[in-house]
């Protein structure tokens, strides 16, 4: 069978640029489970692209994982001759759409301290598959992320139709990103019936019902992340997707905050769940990090290729950004 080429999604940054050729093809190899045999870079026609050689066909579910990549844009059979013709000929392969609510949803919004949606949408992959749910449409799974911000992480997983929950202690970032998805929704000629709560000592917390009958949810929550069985009761997730805040300057403020934080999200996760926590690792090493993560949470780090293989440089300040996923045992 021809070679696969996936054609790497163009970047607005060097930087950023840099991180996509690192991260897609583990994230490649996550999607399509042991269909890799080899993969190389390849230049074609002035553009990047990773050529693989797959050991068999695609199946149903891989095929459409292919419209969820955060770091490849398009797919082509690649065939290196046909007939009297020289190639390289491209065969372009039809990918589904993934999304059920608008792309520009993720893309939109802009804030101070935003990470890359790219890498965002990499994280809930990269989460998914590591779980026991990976065969499950997301339109079946639940979403948290305990540190959620302005809300990047929620918007990628309310696009492939999960239900999500965020937590934050930033009222007022809370309250715009509440705001924003309103208007948003409101503007795409989306159904959104919201509802805002107080909760006694806790915080507040927005519940959005999005779509015909409220087909999906949103909860945003102001409150402190320990509080995430109080402030989300029943949620349960199956995936926890954070991506730690880079303003912590010593591995001590990262250390407390997982500390604090860590024992109540996995009490919250499904057995057969996972986590993805990002981080910035030459402050915090990998080895350290992981022996923290599961003396707190009783979960499973993830070591075996590619999960051992995902930090990846940011920018001057964020030398080395590092991945750990772990998983509940059922």
């Amino acid at each position: 069978m021809p070679d696969l080429l996936a054609q790497l999604a163009p970047q607005r940054s060097t930087q950023y640029r840099d991180m996509a050729v690192r991260l897609a093809e583990p994230e490649l190899r996550l999607l399509l489970d042991d269909r890799i045999a080899n993969a190389q870079a390849a230049q074609i026609g002035g553009q990047a692209y990773l050529r693989l050689s797959l050991n068999g066909e695609l199946e149903l579910g891989q095929h459409e994982s292919l419209g969820r990549t955060a770091f490849t844009s398009a797919f082509f059979w690649v065939h290196d001759r046909i007939g009297e013709v020289d190639g390289p000929l491209l065969q372009p392969l039809e990918v589904p759409d993934a999304t059920v609510l608008p792309r520009e949803i993720v893309e939109t919004r802009r804030y101070r301290g935003k990470t890359n949606e790219l890498f965002t949408q990499f994280l809930c992959n990269v989460c998914h598959r590591a779980s026991e749910f990976s065969d499950q449409p997301w339109s079946k799974l639940r979403l948290l992320d305990p540190l959620a911000g302005g809300g990047t992480t929620l918007f990628v997983a309310l696009t492939w139709g999960a239900d999500v929950a965020g937590i934050d202690r930033a009222a007022r970032d809370v309250e715009s990103t509440a705001g924003f998805l309103r208007r948003f929704l409101q503007g795409e000629g989306i159904a959104c019936h919201s509802k805002k709560e107080r909760l006694r000592q806790l915080g507040t917390r927005w519940d959005l019902r999005i779509g015909r009958e409220g087909a999906q949810r949103c909860l945003l929550c102001a409150g402190d992340t320990v509080d995430a069985a109080k402030l989300v009761p029943g949620f349960r997730p199956h995936l926890i997707v954070a991506d730690l805040p880079y303003g912590i300057q010593h591995k001590g403020g990262l250390r407390d905050l997982v500390a604090r934080g860590l024992p109540a999200w996995a009490e919250q996760l499904r057995p057969g769940g996972a986590m993805a926590l990002a981080w910035e690792s030459s402050r915090f090493a990998r080895e350290a990090f992981s022996a923290q993560v599961e003396s707190l949470s009783g979960l499973e780090v993830r070591q075996s290729p590619p999960y051992d293989a995902l930090a990846h440089r940011v920018d001057r300040v964020i030398k080395r950004r590092d991945v750990l996923v772990v998983v509940k045992q059922l």
